[in-house]
């Protein structure tokens, strides 16, 4: 039986599972590799899976890197993770309040299945060093000052980015 190991953050403990095994047990190549995912969203379902990803290939000892662009570029900004919203798909989505409602779920599910809050998730995403990147081109389109990001993020134009990009295993769309 393997130990579990846990992760305090923010007074909470989150459990940490050995990412490199697979369901079968064994272990990925490890060659140490490159991963860039990119999100466009400002809402819970844009922000979770980019940072989950990236925080399992660091776990797995490969290099992880965020872009954040239009919308998403939010959520790399100071005081907007507790903004975030999840918007249902469809027409039971545009209904008044349907979203306020949606969020309030979304967030007792995530906390129901012992999963981290944005916050969290984003902290710990850092500590592990996943790099954080805003998009050049909507810091400039959206007149955004550079202080207002959180501390560690680095901004870079599209040819930056894709030269880096280029050098990966996976780019994703998240």
């Amino acid at each position: 039986m393997t130990e579990t190991r846990t992760e305090t953050i923010r007074e909470k403990e989150f459990p940490l599972t050995p990412a490199a095994e697979l369901a079968t047990g064994e272990s990925c190549d490890q060659q140490k590799k490159s991963y860039t995912f990119i999100t466009s969203r400002a809402t819970l379902d844009g922000a979770y899976p980019a940072l989950i990803l990236a925080l399992n290939a660091r776990r797995l000892g490969h290099e992880a890197t965020v872009f954040y662009t239009f919308m998403g570029i939010n959520i790399i900004r100071k005081g907007y993770l507790k903004k975030l919203k999840f918007h249902m798909p469809g027409f039971l989505g545009a209904l008044p309040g349907m979203s306020r409602l949606a969020t309030h779920m979304m967030k007792k599910q995530i906390e129901e299945a012992g999963a981290p809050d944005l916050e969290s998730l984003l902290e710990m995403a850092q500590i592990e060093g996943v790099k954080l990147v805003g998009c050049r081109m909507t810091v400039e389109m959206m007149k955004i000052p550079e202080e207002d990001f959180i501390e560690g993020v680095t901004i870079l134009n599209a040819e930056q980015y894709l030269k880096l990009a280029e050098k990966c295993s996976i780019n994703m769309f998240t």
